[in-house]
């Protein structure tokens, strides 16, 4: 029981950075932008976080220039597709691969260089609880805010009128803007809190979750949290739910190479994507028309909870993602 009380701590503590990215992820594609630069921003977050608060000798800072730095790469995808109507797929592509070479050219100097970290805080009483403690309540001040995260983006999205807002700039920007609604204006906004919480998300890497910088840091963990958005229907608990699945997939993997120590390391390293990946395939299966249809011919005591289930996991895109505002 201690053992799994440990794993399951470890999960969640692996999956904060995920939470961040796909928080802020979840923000902007809600608003209508697709925000393909995360990988890239994540890269170039996590240098710049780790070199200035190596420099400055403050995490605090660290962290707050990571943000800066994410949400500076936003406001850029912003105005190329925003202000200037190019392809959010394609300039956020551009944007991703750009990220990762100056991350890689600007960071040299700080390969393996060791560095400020984000300091363990058991919460006193509270971290002395049975099961519940070493759980929930034996971490970093980071990890905790991932736990505050998740519930917070949910009650801002469907329980305010400033959520409804923003979940109408993705879903009907036409009629938000007949209603009044600055759309443009409050899409570079969600995009700009979107990209800060993406660059928190690298420097939780850099600063805490794998203390350091070296090449290519994070490579492929903003294209995982970019799946797992589409994975979660865009819906802060479910996406959450996608992170967790990834976290405990990664140890897995990890767990696995020592025993079966003939396979070679690159095997383990590469099967937590193609896991995540047979996931999404099975998830997307399911909630296609054919599977629906197939649904009708189960005898009826299964047919209500298989239907429930579908209806759970095929929750649709923001029906103007990645589209082109215009005003009338």
């Amino acid at each position: 029981m201690d053992q799994l009380i440990i794993d399951l701590a470890a999960i969640l503590a692996a999956a904060t950075p995920l939470i961040f990215a796909t928080m802020g992820e979840t923000i902007s594609e809600r608003a209508g932008v697709v925000n393909l630069s995360l990988d890239g921003s994540m890269l170039l977050a996590a240098m710049i976080g780790f070199a200035v608060a190596l420099t400055t000798g403050s995490l605090l800072v660290g962290f707050a220039a990571a943000a800066m730095t994410g949400a500076f790469v936003a406001l850029i995808l912003g105005g190329l597709s925003l202000s200037l109507g190019q392809s959010q797929t394609a300039v956020g592509f551009v944007l991703a691969l750009l990220c990762t070479d100056l991350s890689s050219f600007l960071g040299s100097r700080y390969v393996r260089v060791p560095g400020p970290a984000v300091a363990h805080s058991p919460i006193p009483i509270l971290s002395e609880i049975p099961l519940i403690g070493p759980l929930f309540f034996n971490h970093d001040p980071l990890i905790y805010t991932s736990f505050v995260l998740v519930p917070l983006i949910w009650w801002f999205l469907f329980r305010t009128r400033a959520g409804l807002v923003l979940r109408a700039l993705g879903d009907r920007p036409q009629t938000a803007h007949a209603r009044g609604v600055p759309v443009v204006r409050l899409r570079y906004l969600y995009l700009i809190i979107g990209g800060a919480l993406i660059g928190i998300a690298g420097a939780a890497y850099s600063l805490d979750l794998k203390q350091g910088w070296s090449y290519r840091h994070t490579f492929g963990t903003g294209w995982i949290a970019l799946a797992i958005v589409i994975f979660g229907g865009w819906q802060p608990w479910r996406v959450a739910i996608g992170c967790y699945l990834f976290a405990a997939l990664q140890m897995l993997a990890s767990r696995s190479q020592s025993v079966i120590p003939g396979l070679p390391t690159q095997v383990f390293q590469v099967a937590p994507f193609v896991l995540m990946i047979i996931v999404l395939a099975l998830v997307n299966l399911l909630s296609s028309p054919n599977t629906a249809r197939h649904i009708t011919r189960l005898p009826v005591r299964l047919r209500r909870p298989a239907e429930q289930i579908v209806a759970w996991l095929s929750t649709p895109a923001p029906t103007a993602l990645g589209q082109p505002f215009e005003r009338p």
